[in-house]
């Protein structure tokens, strides 16, 4: 009963069914697509990685370039029977691993605030509240966070 966190393609198959739900969810929590901006896309994203239990694909993330240091995590996603099971922190890890190797030192997300749940688990995982930023700054739904990544941690 491990769990595993896997880089996949864009298209991988789980990848697509994972971030399906995942916009299916947000637009019932948002009545809609309410994501300002570009929609991250395999041009953009820098990294894509699905956690999986015994083959089962349980969560998503993804991290997208912001500039040369500092990368955005987007498209954090655990299926509603996995979470509280610690997918969500693996996942994290893992993009946080992958972003130091890049040789980032910062991350940014963003998400709404009908989503306490994520704000309560980004402020958890050492994520601090900032100014909305880029395509979300004049977004009153959004709320934006980021953290420091120490080099080696």
């Amino acid at each position: 009963m491990s769990l595993e966190v896997v880089p996949v393609p864009w298209a991988d198959p789980d990848a697509v069914r994972l971030r399906e739900a995942q916009r299916v969810e947000i637009e019932g929590r948002y009545g809609g697509d309410t994501e300002p901006g570009p929609k991250p896309s395999a041009d953009d994203i820098a990294l894509f990685v699905v956690a999986r239990r015994d083959g089962e694909a349980l969560g998503c993330g993804a991290l997208r370039a912001i500039d040369a240091g500092h990368g955005e995590v987007k498209r954090m996603y655990v299926a509603p029977a996995a979470r509280g099971t610690g997918v969500s922190t693996a996942i994290l890890r893992a993009l946080e691993g992958a972003a130091r190797e890049l040789g980032w030192t910062r991350l940014l997300l963003e998400t709404g605030t009908r989503q306490p749940d994520a704000m309560r688990f980004y402020t958890r995982e050492g994520y601090t509240p900032i100014p909305n930023y880029g395509h979300y700054a004049d977004s009153p739904e959004s709320r934006c966070f980021a953290k420091e990544l120490t080099p080696g941690a």
